[in-house]
């Protein structure tokens, strides 16, 4: 039984050709935050048989199922994630659409304490920083 099949499992999915070929994709790839389109031309490049309406439909409920985070950075496009790489936060270049993940423990403490200090309990959090490279002076 593969990794995916498992997965799928434990996440009371029942396992489907479409749904292997997908999660199997997002483990893959070399982009880590992909869109639903992005998904389904790199399943047509491997010569995969999987419609975009399927794709859409298998990654929400990979998110319904806690396998995939999805994120809508800046433009309202939603880009997913599979959820195995626990907490960090997200830097966008707005030029290039690049997404960088990081994790900075001060970032993560200072956070705690402003909720803290205002009476709350943080329940969870997304920090995304829209970015982009310094012009060059001449």
């Amino acid at each position: 039984m593969t990794m995916e099949n498992n997965e799928l499992r434990k996440a009371g999915l029942k396992v489907t050709l479409p749904r292997v070929k997908i999660l199997q994709m997002l483990d893959q790839a070399d982009q880590r935050h992909m869109s639903a389109e992005d998904v389904y031309k790199s399943l047509m490049e491997a010569g995969e048989d999987v419609g975009l309406a399927t794709v859409y439909r298998v990654l929400t409920q990979f998110e319904a199922a806690g396998l995939v985070e999805r994120h809508n950075f800046d433009g309202g496009h939603a880009v997913f994630e599979l959820a195995d790489s626990g907490h960090h936060d997200h830097m966008v270049d707005v030029d290039s659409g690049e997404v960088i993940e990081f994790c900075d423990p001060e970032i993560e403490r200072r956070q705690r304490e402003i909720v803290k200090e205002h009476g709350f309990e943080l329940v969870d959090h997304n920090l995304v920083l829209y970015i982009r490279k310094p012009k060059k002076k001449d």
